[in-house]
């Protein structure tokens, strides 16, 4: 059963009456507070593939699982869930489950193929159409700027050990901010920025597996971007806008 069809069948579930009902008459009603959200997490190269579609340039993610031997039975985020094409399918199943909230990631080669330049217009426009039918959806979007996939070339010019990085993630982080603030109230910069440079640049476990013992200058140059000069003109472009970052 692939993911869309599980989904398909929990949301079936979830519309039964009996759900989560207790067996136990005496067991205490189960509460939220008021505005509570329920949600779900996804992140760019788990479910959207397209991964050479609308000007998209190479991630490190495609790279990695391109390499013979570097995932089991060969297999790569090509295609995944087909989120790109499939998006509004996608936001109907997260209605039929009643979420309200869905935090997603933006691949910035959907941004900016090498990282640098100017942007990608069918890049914004996905994201654009995805943040109106989820807010059509009345579904609250979370928006991370980036959960793993480095455009290519710049890992192949160092990735997170180069400092020059630190002034191309502001310049994408600019971008997204302008285009997409009007409506997403809620950033987040890094997904667990711990996890991609301590396994990425130390161990090599997940993606580039660049285990080179580059793990401390990786996380001065990834610091950069979140206590430096060029932040405030993303959070001038709206006020509204709440940021953060998972760890």
């Amino acid at each position: 059963m692939n993911r869309r069809r599980f989904l398909s069948s929990l949301a079936a579930a979830a519309a039964s009456p009996l759900l989560g009902r207790s067996s136990d008459a005496s067991a205490p009603a189960i509460s939220f507070p008021k505005g509570f959200y329920w949600g779900a997490a996804t992140a760019a190269y788990q479910i959207e593939g397209a991964w050479n579609e609308g000007g998209k340039g190479e991630s490190i993610w495609d790279r990695f699982a391109h390499t013979a031997g570097k995932v089991k039975d060969n297999r790569n985020g090509d295609v995944a869930c087909d989120h790109y094409h499939r998006y509004r399918e996608d936001i109907a199943l997260m209605r039929a489950l009643n979420l309200s909230s869905y935090r997603f990631s933006v691949a910035w080669p959907q941004i900016q193929a090498d990282g640098t330049g100017k942007p990608n217009a069918k890049g914004l426009d996905f994201y654009s159409r995805l943040v109106d039918a989820l807010l059509e959806a009345k579904i609250r979007p979370m928006l991370t700027l980036y959960h793993w996939d480095l455009p290519q070339k710049l890992e192949g010019a160092g990735g997170w050990t180069n400092r020059d990085l630190a002034g191309r993630f502001a310049d994408y982080a600019e971008i997204m901010a302008r285009a997409l603030c009007d409506r997403v109230e809620y950033w987040s910069l890094l997904n667990e920025p711990a996890a991609f440079l301590g396994l990425g640049y130390l161990d090599g476990t997940p993606r580039a597996g660049t285990a080179q013992h580059r793990g401390l200058p990786a996380r001065h140059a990834c610091s950069k971007p979140r206590a430096g000069r060029r932040l405030p003109r993303v959070e001038s472009g709206s006020a509204a806008i709440q940021g953060g970052e998972r760890f």
